[in-house]
């Protein structure tokens, strides 16, 4: 019950320990009991973690009425939403490694037995499931919970931070005035919660409890709710009861946890940011995952959820009637999903939806499985001499399965969205945003500025946007991220010009830039690598450090 934290605080030899830990709280009784750190993500930086630190205060209440000793630690959160479009938007992928590593840097120094980590944004989600794995001491992951949508002022209008963003194209283009644009703006965004559509974090949410790494239903509970309470108080016991049978993430996050979790990734219409993502877990943890086993589990499991971004409903509308437990005992019972593996409750994933009730029969959020909104995966890795190693599509189908089109190119996130805006970017362009990379950015930014003005601009079936950096959970339309190898490290997409005609087909799963090999060979002669952008601090030590998105973007040593 106590490995880590007897090392730490017993003995005469350890009174100094003991010291430092009677003015925060410990009291004589408690040195005996384990050590639990609960791992909070809060801040008011993001509506996403602004009520995280109540909910670890709530796990820590758990633990401690378990028998254990909580001590709750912070680490930093970044705000996608806020940055996405800016510089500051190139440190976001970068916090992913920072939290991982401070959590584990916490958690072992103070030799801590158990964990709860608590996280309600797109990077600290993965970023705490990475250091859970580092650690391999008992632990239970819990989503702060999704925002409830925002209504526009007057109407019955339900809006979102994508609303915003497709706005700002719909502003671009004249469609609407300065004062929309502000009643849009003030109104998207009503409390605290992560975005609340389908994208990166209720998909991660959803991956991670799919995983065995949440308690059943922690993905699908409103931020600010009773259900989220309990479900911090019921983690800080979880913890206490792995540790009493000696269950460690490792025994819950194999190979066949992460085909759980892409499949649910799939079955939701789930943010292509879950392939970095989980890539990096499993690298964590030690299994062994490629970026082409989403093709593999992808072509057999279908498309389900009619959630935002390219569906109609919010995850709120998901939670009310069931949330995700419904959908995964029927894909358990389908035979899409392994029901054997071990979870955090100490039992099997079967065993945890046995009385799971179906859902209701009228609601129109979750098709049946004889009629899938798409009979596979929206991820598609595609491959082609524009990413020999891999690029990640997006496609739901809606935008069709195939574009051809004339290469627009630009060299940053900037230059693109200028000249999306400004009407350069027609019908039947590719527009090309290279050196976003890992990196090359660095720090592979998401384009949900540029997708988000092309849907503004009414351009969505008639415009594909293909980029070495990545994409937000909220974009939708014709899109390729993740091209591999990317454009600062000599990939072809650093060698495509304006008007080269480029390929994107879902179906053959193929990108093509079409032009000859001796033409493709004369351009490498003579392209030469940039400079980097960064010489010092965390995005040039990024930078140095990080590998290809094909793997996961990860700053350790592929297992």
């Amino acid at each position: 019950m106590r490995p880590y934290s007897s090392g730490v605080v017993d003995g005469a030899g350890r009174a100094h320990s003991r010291a430092m830990l009677y003015p925060v709280g410990f009291k004589a009784e408690d040195f005996g009991k384990p050590m639990l750190g609960v791992a909070s993500t809060w801040g008011m930086v993001t509506p996403c973690n602004m009520h995280i630190d109540q909910l670890a205060q709530e796990a820590a209440s758990g633990g401690d009425e378990a028998g254990g000793k909580s001590i709750i630690f912070n680490t930093i959160t970044v705000s996608d939403g806020i940055s996405m479009g800016s510089e500051g938007m190139k440190y976001s992928l970068v916090s992913r490694e920072v939290i991982a590593d401070s959590i584990e840097t916490v958690v072992g120094c103070e030799g801590m037995d158990g964990i709860v980590a608590i996280g309600g944004c797109d990077k600290n989600m993965p970023g705490c499931l990475i250091a859970l794995a580092r650690l391999n001491r008992p632990a239970v992951f819990v989503y702060g919970g999704t925002i409830l949508p925002g209504c526009l002022t007057g109407t019955d209008r339900k809006l979102d931070i994508v609303s915003v963003f497709e706005a700002e194209g719909a502003y671009s283009k004249g469609e609407i005035d300065s004062e929309e644009l502000q009643s849009i703006e003030s109104c998207a965004i009503p409390g605290p919660g992560s975005c609340g559509g389908m994208y990166t974090a209720n998909t991660m949410a959803s991956a991670i409890e799919a995983l065995g790494m949440s308690l059943p239903n922690s993905s699908a509970q409103a931020a600010i709710s009773k259900a989220k309470k309990e479900d911090c108080q019921r983690a800080g016991a979880a913890v206490i009861e792995l540790l009493k049978q000696g269950i460690t993430p490792d025994q819950i996050m194999t190979r066949e946890a992460f085909e759980n979790a892409m499949t649910i990734v799939i079955a939701l219409g789930g943010s292509t940011n879950a392939v970095l993502h989980l890539l990096a877990m499993a690298n964590a943890v030690g299994v062994k995952l490629t970026i082409n086993d989403f093709n593999e589990i992808g072509s057999r499991v279908p498309v389900l959820a009619d959630l935002k971004p390219s569906g109609r409903h919010f995850m709120s509308e998901l939670v009310a009637i069931g949330g995700t437990l419904p959908l995964m005992k029927m894909l358990l019972d389908a035979g899409y999903l392994h029901g054997d593996c071990l979870t955090v409750t100490g039992k099997t994933l079967a065993q945890n939806l046995a009385g799971v009730e179906p859902y209701p029969k009228e609601q129109t959020i979750i098709a049946p499985l004889d009629k899938p909104l798409k009979e596979s995966s929206h991820i598609v890795i595609l491959y082609g001499n524009l990413s020999p190693e891999g690029g990640v599509a997006k496609i739901t189908g809606k935008e069709g399965l195939s574009f051809t089109g004339r290469a627009k190119v630009y060299n940053s996130e900037e230059e693109a969205m200028d000249r999306i805006t400004d009407g350069t970017v027609v019908a039947g362009d590719v527009v090309v945003v290279r050196y976003e990379g890992p990196k090359g950015g660095p720090g592979m930014r998401e384009m949900l500025g540029p997708t988000s003005a092309i849907m503004g601009r009414g351009l969505g079936k008639d415009v594909a946007l293909i980029t070495d950096g990545r994409f937000s959970g909220g974009t939708h339309g014709f899109v390729v991220g993740h091209i591999t190898p990317e454009a600062y490290v000599g990939g072809n997409l650093a060698l495509v010009q304006d008007d080269d005609t480029i390929t994107i087909d879902a179906v053959n799963r193929r990108l093509t830039l079409d032009i000859p090999e001796d033409e493709l060979e004369a351009r490498r002669k003579e392209w030469q690598q940039p400079a980097l952008r960064y010489r010092r601090g965390v995005l040039a030590k990024y930078a140095r450090l990080v590998n290809s998105a094909s793997q996961g973007a990860v700053t350790d040593e592929p297992s």
